[in-house]
């Protein structure tokens, strides 16, 4: 029976997955070996039906370019209960599964983790290689390279909020931008820099003060006072999906009246609630409340860029993610993500390393908001309040201070 591998995909789409799967499928079909792909994700390793097929050459030349995933994906995660009664050994031993490869973000490669100190504590010689995946680029590579998806998800997310951004000029109107990332906010702050947006707002910015529902709405009126004193009557704020995922301001929104669901890893559906209409309406209500005349639009950037074809950028990396494989693979290594950097050198980031000595799980990376990309954005192109506006913004504010960007932050 031939050698085989076996590849997952697991928690929610990201463009580039079936390019580093069918990638590493048309890798290893070239060296004589069988490819296998599961689908359901996690949950095709704990059940005794696994979902599964073999991946020919010829499939995986088809959907190699394409968004989306051809491998069905899940956001199963196994309990300690599942890996001691469940796990699908037959399915290794039966098939010469040789190789377990995972694509996923922050909870797949957790998972990975837990597999790979599973089977090495059972003695089973099976390899274990992650590929880091996600579109909120949170999983911590070194000298902040990219997770794939990311740019593709950027690049898509942009041409949507410069769009928005040509009808606020041409409406004369305000937009409201939400976009994805439930604990970082580099997707945002990357569309809020590429389009020239007035004012971006992640969570990394309340690094001095505590994040609450008003200076969230204070900050986006700092910018709005700002253009008026520019003559410019029109604009974008960008806002991170992660600032919902504060504790302190979920429980504003609950006491607000918004009803929220959670999944089963405890984390808030927020897919099912427009975060940039809510944001939308508190700001229009503290407009009207101060007096300054305004109507704002809520736009969401978010399931639209998830499962869209990758870019120039993730076709390539994704292809060097999987050629990298291989490379470790064939190099004996095992409980790795693999990490690819600017020069396409190969090398294993062990997950061992990089978990939470308490919890196991991988911490996830946020915004250096010192760093030189948030600190030229926001002294460069983010436009708010400062002391030396406050005369001018007299005319659309009794008390211009309380917008004052600096001291909002306490920056």
């Amino acid at each position: 029976m031939k050698d085989a591998i076996i590849i997952l995909c697991g928690g929610g789409p990201a463009p580039g997955m079936n390019s580093v799967s069918m990638s590493v499928a048309k890798t290893f079909l070239t060296k004589g070996y069988r490819v296998i792909g599961l689908h359901g994700g996690y949950s095709g390793l704990f059940c005794k039906n696994a979902n599964i097929e073999d991946i020919d050459f010829f499939k995986a030349d088809r959907y190699f370019n394409r968004g989306g995933s051809y491998l069905q994906m899940s956001r199963f995660k196994p309990t300690d209960k599942d890996f001691e009664e469940n796990f699908n050994l037959d399915l290794f031993k039966d098939n010469n599964i040789k190789l377990l490869v995972t694509i996923g973000g922050d909870d797949t490669a957790s998972t990975a983790n837990r597999i790979s100190k599973f089977l090495a504590a059972k003695n089973y010689p099976i390899a274990n290689i992650h590929c880091p995946k996600t579109i909120d680029n949170d999983l911590p590579l070194p000298n902040n390279a990219p997770t794939f998806g990311y740019n593709s998800a950027k690049n898509e997310g942009a041409h949507i909020a410069r769009t928005v951004y040509e009808d606020a000029r041409t409406s004369g109107n305000w937009f409201v931008i939400c976009a994805m990332g439930r604990t970082c906010g580099s997707l945002a702050l990357g569309i809020g820099e590429a389009t020239h947006c007035p004012m971006t707002i992640i969570p990394e910015m309340f690094n001095n003060t505590k994040m609450t529902l008003d200076k969230i709405i204070k900050l986006s009126v700092s910018a709005i006072i700002k253009r008026r004193i520019m003559g410019i009557q029109y604009g974008t704020i960008v806002t991170a999906e992660g600032l919902f995922h504060d504790e302190g301001v979920m429980q504003e929104m609950v006491d607000a009246g918004v009803n929220f669901t959670f999944d089963e890893h405890g984390h808030p559906e927020l897919g099912k609630i427009s975060k940039a209409v809510i944001f939308s309406d508190l700001l229009d209500k503290e407009c009207k409340k101060i007096g300054l005349k305004l109507k704002s639009r809520p736009v969401e950037i978010g399931y639209d860029v998830r499962c869209q074809d990758p870019v120039a950028y993730d076709l390539t990396y994704c292809t060097e993610l999987a050629m990298g494989v291989y490379q470790l693979f064939s190099e004996g290594k095992t409980g790795c993500m693999v990490y690819v950097d600017s020069y396409g050198q190969v090398s294993p980031l062990y997950l061992a390393d990089l978990q939470d000595p308490e919890t196991g799980k991988i911490p996830p990376r946020i915004v250096d908001i010192k760093a030189g990309t948030a600190t030229n954005y926001y002294n460069y192109i983010a436009q708010y309040v400062t002391a030396a506006d406050y005369e001018e913004a007299k005319k659309y504010v009794a008390n211009p201070e309380d917008y004052d960007f600096a001291k909002i932050l306490n920056w």
